[in-house]
């Protein structure tokens, strides 16, 4: 609904507000009335309706009511970027992926509005709170307005400029969905679902982009093992305790042809080098028959390209399988002091692993403590529990 508003509206603001008040109304009108028969066509009518009255309101309809219509008919020209754009959120993301922006609030604003991710759980993928995550979409939202940057889908030579934004939010609403920030289930389906779909459209945009074949094979990986990722009951299991004869393999060899065509085609960069990495879980027949010395190369290899602090946590994990628990707790405690991943519930629970492992089982507990502390997700708080009184 928003992307479709924004489409005739041109304007964030006038959208966003056209569409939360369509659904008061139907809150309203359905409750008295039932629902109609195509809700999906009612809602977007009355969104384009209330948008056409604000900007009446704002004295700018005259250079918009051509463009506040229905969508074109057998007498109208057709959309020229519809065959490359089939989605309306894909051409969103662009939208908001501008580089007026800066890297982080062309995210941040795509995954609040056009991924309908809470500004909660953006601000949580940051590492910020809430009322500072706010503060940032509402700035980006400003200048977009501001600098009169049309919903236009870019031309084909402006896509490079936007492309690494575009798949940052991508990733991150499949991160969200992955391992939702709160709430009682672990995986949230409709956002790994609609991130799943935006990769492949955008794989299919840019059939020859690395990076772009890199993340579709990632989100494969995660999605062939995604339901073994809890028991029944809904609790976490480790890759280690998951069923493996389980997991999707038409999915991971998707993901392998991605992975294996983009490499040959030039060296790898950060969504390349993650794939490979969970290629190697995935193809490794058990946790203990993975070869951990090659997931720790490409880490390197990783932290060379991309040096972020999540993913230097992550490379200790393969450290420790390497190199043994003690090399990786020093690195861990060189990011605790560091200040990076203050606030990341997985710095705590990697740190309580560790010491663990190492029989430091009353510094363990401690951490784990701190863990639970930072952690909202019931599924992670049972896990977490049940490792503190283990």
């Amino acid at each position: 609904m928003l992307a479709a508003t924004v489409r005739v509206t041109r304007d964030l603001d006038v959208a966003e507000e056209a569409v939360q008040d369509t659904y008061v109304r139907a809150l309203e009108t359905w409750a008295r009335d039932g629902v109609p028969d195509n809700p999906g066509a009612w809602l977007t009518t009355v969104a384009r309706r209330r948008a056409l009255n604000l900007l009446r309101r704002g004295r700018t309809l005259e250079a918009k009511l051509p463009l506040l219509i229905d969508p074109p008919g057998d007498d109208e020209p057709p959309d020229p970027d519809a065959a490359r754009f089939p989605d309306d959120r894909l051409r969103l993301v662009f939208t908001c992926c501008h580089p007026a922006l800066a890297l982080e609030a062309q995210v941040a604003l795509t995954l609040r509005l056009v991924c309908g991710v809470a500004t909660a759980d953006v601000a949580h993928a940051f590492l910020v709170s809430e009322p500072t995550m706010a503060a940032r979409i509402t700035r980006a939202k400003k200048k977009i307005a501001a600098a009169r940057i049309p919903y236009a889908v870019p031309a084909p030579a402006e896509l490079p400029a936007r492309l690494d934004a575009a798949l940052t939010v991508i990733h991150l609403l499949y991160t969200t969905g992955h391992a939702a920030p709160a709430g009682d289930a672990l995986v949230r389906d409709e956002l790994t679902g609609r991130a799943l779909d935006l990769a492949r459209m955008l794989h299919a945009l840019l059939p020859a982009d690395r990076e772009a074949a890199g993340l579709l094979a990632l989100l494969l990986v995660h999605e062939a093992r995604r339901a073994t990722r809890t028991d029944a009951a809904g609790r976490l299991l480790r890759l280690a305790e998951q069923d493996r004869s389980a997991w999707d393999r038409a999915l991971i060899a998707e993901a392998d042809g991605l992975i294996v065509g983009a490499l040959r085609a030039g060296p790898p960069a950060r969504f390349l080098l993650q794939a490979a990495i969970a290629a190697l879980h995935a193809q490794a027949p058990s946790a203990e028959q993975t070869d951990w010395p090659q997931v720790l190369t490409l880490y390197d290899e990783l932290l060379r390209v991309w040096p972020s602090a999540v993913v230097a946590l992550n490379r200790a994990v393969a450290l420790a399988m390497v190199e043994g628990p003690e090399a990786a707790l020093a690195v861990v405690e060189d990011l605790e002091r560091d200040g990076r991943l203050a606030g990341y519930r997985y710095l705590p629970s990697t740190k309580a692993e560790l010491l663990h492992r190492l029989g430091r089982d009353a510094e363990a507990a401690e951490a784990y403590r701190a863990a639970l502390a930072l952690s909202d997700n019931a599924a992670e708080r049972a896990f977490l529990q049940e490792r503190l009184e283990g």
